[in-house]
């Protein structure tokens, strides 16, 4: 049954079907052929779209859209400029610096890859930084988006496996905030030895300048982390705060935003959010094919039978989710590995939202991997370079990434820390 399933889903994707209509295409096969009433499918649709904590996701998407519409990225960048751009590589510090703080609103790496490539690649090209390095540390510093919170694959996450999207969102926090840091230290040590072009230093008045135009675009992330985490608003309520913060600002005090403006943001969210829904709702259909099937007790037999050491499994889990980032979306992994690795890790005595993290980390360095990876194609499109022109480029940030997994398999309280400080 699971070789007829894997099958057909791959199928159905090499002939270009959407991913949600491949997974549910192909559970329904299994389905009518196993004799099993159809309206089981429907029944687990609808229990995979009858969650409050999904409408987050509708809501930080648009939230990202109206940003970028308004003018606050922009802003983020002068800002993050003045803040690092004295520094050697000072230009591709302020990608990472921008990405990280945009990523607390976007919650989407490719997104993020989006906005700021347009922005940062020709400027670096212009200021004597090659466009295969541009576009790799703009695609390298655009991995940190779905890792710190708000994170659209943190939600998925917690839906498939009914864990603490709170929970998770704080476990996010320093391994993102980790590998933000040493990503510039690298971009840095790069810089001193290319010899890469600096900004001169700011005058205070600049820098008070430039602060005072992202004060807006500062204040979202952090009003957002704040209500979420102090326990003011759910975090579906957040999301929509800040989709109505995001429109006062845009009109009000920046200007930029215009109703044709708001209403492409609009069209765009809502298609991206009918993408992600329908593969959350087949999740719910593939989660309950597999347990018809008994296949995640299968799979935790046969695991605990070879090992019952927690970290050989992450290990096991890194080295298998490395290579199926290289060539598969990181919602279609989560649909179909997570109701099968997390019985597992749970019956090893792995905290599920280590888990979560460590996939969750593991599927965006797949964002980065050749040969799909799906943000250095975008940051190479953008640049106007092919993929593997940025190949050397992006190897020292593949480097970290490995590092951090190592660090968070074998560290738990790496991720775990934070929430228990905060949430006990």
């Amino acid at each position: 049954m699971i070789g007829l399933l894997g099958g057909s889903i791959f199928t159905l994707m090499l002939l270009a079907m959407p991913l949600g209509f491949a997974i549910l295409i192909a559970c329904m096969l299994i389905v009518v052929m196993n004799g099993v009433n159809p309206v089981i499918v429907a029944q687990r649709l609808y229990s995979g779209f009858n969650s409050f904590a999904l409408l987050a996701i509708p809501f930080f998407l648009l939230a990202g859209s109206i940003m970028s519409a308004g003018g606050m990225n922009r802003r983020l960048v002068d800002f993050a400029n003045v803040l690092v751009g004295r520094f050697a590589g000072g230009l591709a510090m302020s990608n990472i610096v921008a990405s990280t703080l945009f990523s607390g609103i976007s919650g989407s790496a490719v997104a993020d890859t989006s906005v700021f490539g347009r922005i940062f690649i020709p400027e670096m090209a212009r200021s004597g930084y090659t466009k295969a390095y541009s576009a790799a540390v703009t695609a390298a510093s655009s991995v940190v988006a779905p890792i710190i919170p708000p994170s659209i694959g943190f939600i998925v996450y917690a839906v498939i496996t009914e864990q603490s999207i709170l929970r998770l969102f704080t476990a996010g926090v320093v391994p993102g905030l980790i590998f933000s840091a040493c990503a510039l230290l690298i971009v840095y040590t790069i810089a001193k030895r290319r010899n890469f072009p600096t900004y001169p230093a700011p005058s205070w008045a600049e820098f008070f300048r430039k602060a005072l135009r992202a004060f807006w675009s500062l204040t979202m992330p952090a009003f957002i982390l704040w209500g979420i985490f102090s326990g003011v608003f759910t975090v579906t309520e957040c999301s929509a705060i800040a989709v109505v913060y995001a429109i006062f600002v845009g009109f009000v005090f920046h200007r930029e935003l215009t109703l044709p403006k708001l209403w492409a943001c609009f069209i765009e969210a809502s298609r991206t959010t009918g993408a992600i829904m329908i593969i959350v709702g087949s999740a719910k259909l593939f989660s309950w094919i597999l347990a018809y099937a008994q296949i995640p007790q299968a799979a935790v037999d046969w695991m605990t039978s070879v090992t019952s050491d927690p970290v050989f499994f992450l290990m096991l889990v890194n080295v298998f989710l490395l290579f199926v980032g290289t060539f598969m979306e990181s919602s279609a992994a989560k649909v179909m590995l997570v109701p099968i690795l997390h019985p597992v890790g749970v019956a090893m005595g792995v905290d599920p939202i280590q888990l979560g993290v460590i996939v969750q980390v593991n599927l965006c360095l797949g964002l980065i991997t050749p040969p799909i990876g799906l943000c250095l194609n975008v940051a190479c499109k953008v640049g106007g370079i092919p993929l593997e022109s940025a190949l050397k480029d992006i190897t020292p940030f593949l480097l970290l990434g490995l590092c951090m997994l190592l660090a968070l398999s074998y560290f738990p309280q790496l991720s775990l820390w934070l929430p228990t400080m905060v949430m006990g």
